[in-house]
């Protein structure tokens, strides 16, 4: 009997199987933790590389003597390179696995915070984030899909999510440093993208530590390291279980269609890349790039006050990042999205409200800070964890990945356009139109998104059939 997540969305529900722990009886809880969080390590310099500029980019405009026009491109060119990033991060990643594709992911973080750090002018430090960009796109879509893969189902949730946990810390950290480091006067820029190199280096050297994912690796036929990595993560009883449900899928899988733009998973893939776009183009990303240029132009704070609001913020997505973590396996993806989507519509129309009434700063840093409390919970870790589950194990990568570039692109447009915007309809129009995109969000999530909680992936990719 299929499951009706709403008038729209239907996934089928595989036969019943008894509840099974979130380790198996020998497995170490503690070794799948420590794998996710060294592959979180992906996320946090995700975080970081994004949020930097937001610091940064106040110092930075004055140094080069940056117009509008440039300035948008100095905070948006990490973002082109991390849409070419993902467009190929799928197809390297089904073709030469999840591990090595992280640690080149390792390798540019590195090169692209030196080369960040030392620029004589802006198009050195637009190629330098590029790189930078790259390396995004292929963590952003290789760390939720590899931990995707390694975790147990009744914890799969909460362990993706540590991933946006991690995005959401590098994010903080990035406030924190911008905040310290703006004493350093003019060049205080260069050392804010510098700070990065030293994590970038620690990602490198424990990715030496992670297994390939025993997914990957039993569909090359190399069963036999899958095994040892299966054991590991969920003991010998449950890994010997897993792996003759892992290979049962594959082998429906040889005898159908590979191609991810099949009839059968037109469904899931729409899900997935209007869900990816949706995160974006409800504005997340004008308040991590932009905050420090709305509060110090909008509601007439100082450089350094404006960077210590962007800290709080910064805090408040870690909080509420931290509460979807432990509920997501509990309460469920749907349930989050709805709540998030609907809290920043809330959040966004009293926030313009507060825009037309000429309301003083800190009624703008609470509306601002209650948007992205919303979002944290729900909205930022929910929609990765959805696009890493919907897919077969065959086209997992190429699906994700083509969702993951429609996200990025999302994420390009609204950070590219947010300073002309804000120019043609005013602060409180861009707010507004965020505010009736995440209206939307609640309505598609309503109608069309289902519930994948507790269920192995097998069983979800069972479900599109």
């Amino acid at each position: 009997m299929p499951t009706q997540a709403s008038s729209g969305s239907v996934l089928r529900e595989s036969p019943p199987r008894p509840p099974s722990p979130a380790v198996g009886p020998t497995g170490k809880a503690g070794y799948v933790y420590l794998m996710a969080t060294v592959a979180a390590l992906g996320g946090l310099l995700f975080g970081f590389d994004t949020a930097i500029i937001n610091g940064a980019l106040v110092f930075l405009k004055k140094d080069f003597g940056l117009t509008d026009s440039q300035t948008e491109l100095a905070a948006s060119s990490i973002l082109f390179g991390a849409v070419a990033g993902a467009a190929v991060a799928g197809w390297l990643t089904d073709r030469y696995g999840r591990r090595r594709l992280l640690f080149g992911a390792a390798l540019l973080f590195t090169l692209s915070a030196l080369a960040a750090a030392l620029p004589r002018t802006l198009t050195e430090f637009v190629v330098a984030r590029l790189a930078g960009g790259l390396a995004i796109g292929l963590a952003s879509l290789l760390v939720p899909l590899y931990i995707a893969e390694i975790a147990p189902a009744r914890i799969r949730g909460q362990l993706v999510t540590l991933n946006q946990l991690a995005i959401v810390t590098g994010i903080l950290l990035a406030y924190v440093a911008s905040y310290y480091l703006a004493g350093l006067g003019l060049a205080s820029w260069r050392w804010m993208f510098a700070a990065a190199a030293l994590p970038s280096l620690l990602f490198m050297v424990t990715l030496l530590l992670v297994p390939e994912s025993p997914r990957w690796l039993l569909g090359r036929g190399r069963e036999t390291e899958a095994m040892t990595t299966l054991t590991l993560l969920n003991g010998p009883e449950a890994a010997a279980t897993e792996a003759a449900e892992i290979q049962t899928a594959l082998a429906a899988e040889r005898g159908e269609d590979a191609n991810l733009y099949q009839p059968r998973l037109r469904q899931p893939l729409r899900i997935a890349i209007v869900l990816a776009v949706l995160q974006q183009i409800t504005g997340i990303n004008t308040i991590l790039y932009y905050g420090s240029i709305i509060f110090t132009e909008h509601s007439g704070q100082s450089a350094a006050s404006a960077i210590g609001a962007n800290a709080l913020i910064g805090g408040i997505n870690f909080a509420g990042t931290i509460v979807a973590l432990f509920v997501i396996d509990r309460i469920g993806r749907k349930p989050l999205l709805l709540v998030a989507s609907g809290g920043m519509t809330l959040a966004l129309g009293a926030l313009v409200v507060a825009l037309h009434l000429g309301a003083p700063g800190p009624w703008l840093l609470g509306f601002i800070m209650l948007y992205v409390a919303c979002f944290a919970v729900g909205l930022g870790p929910g929609v990765w964890v959805v696009i890493t589950e919907i897919f077969p194990n065959a086209v997992r990568g190429r699906g994700a990945s083509v969702a993951t570039v429609a996200l990025w692109i999302a994420c390009t447009v609204v950070s590219y356009t947010f300073l002309s915007l804000v120019k043609a309809a005013g602060l409180a129009g861009a707010f507004g139109l965020y505010a009736g995109l995440s209206a939307l969000t609640f309505l598609f999530v309503w109608r069309a998104v289902p519930e994948t909680k507790g269920r192995s992936l097998e069983e979800i990719e069972r479900g599109w059939k």
